[in-house]
């Protein structure tokens, strides 16, 4: 399977490096879409770097990867549909804008193409959008990040020397302050309940050296309760496991056996 990518920053180069290891079964990296090509210089001479849609779109390629950020996503959805490609995605977070979120459906529906999202840096999607069919009465999901993950902004101009509660409330407004933090919410939230009627809470937590994910789901099912601790990668914001989730989701699209659907 030969697929491109929109961005090609952390996140992009560990799927490229899981590609070229074998993590990611029998895929090919042939396209690279990208503001600044030059500076790919380590980029292999067969795959296309280019900051021209056009051009990307130009490469054969079944699937288009997008791990460029919320931006990237809105920027490109609609021509990567369109061009006859399904199209992964990382920005999950995106959706929180219902709008969007209906667009992108109605164009997948049009074009006869699907949007993937992987399960990133959370657990239990597979079972929490099972139990949803129950149906689900409670989603809370509770984020604890090291403060360097988050902007100045975000934290309210505060230098947290203990735990701080961010944010307390609907997933689909914290989503909205915390994009590129909580794309983990917003899966959790697709998957169970709606953004609307997904609690969300959000800890600037000095104390952590992980970002920690609980998640607690109530319903018809019974009760369910996880909790991760990703590893930071070079980013703060996103854990060392989210490449490797990617990986595995472009391997299970070639599989003959494919685990947790």
């Amino acid at each position: 399977m030969k697929v491109g990518f929109i961005g090609y920053g952390a996140i992009g180069r560990a799927v490229g490096r899981a590609i070229d290891d074998g993590l990611a079964g029998d895929t090919t990296l042939s396209a690279i879409l990208v503001r600044r090509p030059a500076q790919l210089q380590d980029v292999a001479d067969e795959i296309v770097a280019t900051d021209d849609l056009a051009r990307f779109l130009a490469v054969e390629t079944e699937l288009v990867v997008e791990v460029a950020g919320h931006a990237a996503l809105r920027q490109h959805l609609a021509a990567v549909l369109e061009s006859g490609r399904d199209l992964m995605t990382l920005s999950v977070g995106a959706f929180a804008d219902a709008e969007f979120l209906a667009r992108a459906e109605e164009l997948a529906r049009r074009f006869g193409r699907r949007i993937l999202i992987p399960s990133g840096a959370i657990a239990g999607l597979d079972m929490i959008s099972a139990a949803a069919l129950g149906p689900l009465d409670t989603v809370t999901h509770t984020t604890h990040k090291h403060p360097r993950a988050f902007t100045a902004e975000q934290l309210g101009g505060i230098d947290p020397t203990e735990a701080v509660l961010l944010y307390d409330g609907p997933a689909r407004d914290g989503v909205g302050r915390f994009p590129e933090n909580v794309n983990v919410a917003a899966a959790v939230s697709l998957a169970g309940i709606g953004l609307d009627r997904t609690r969300l809470r959000v800890f600037a937590d000095p104390a952590t050296d992980r970002n920690r994910h609980v998640v607690e789901v109530t319903g018809y099912f019974g009760r369910l309760r996880l909790e991760v601790e990703n590893q930071p990668s070079e980013n703060p914001k996103t854990g060392r496991v989210v490449p490797l989730s990617v990986a595995k989701a472009l391997r299970n699209l070639g599989a003959p056996i494919v685990l947790g659907l």
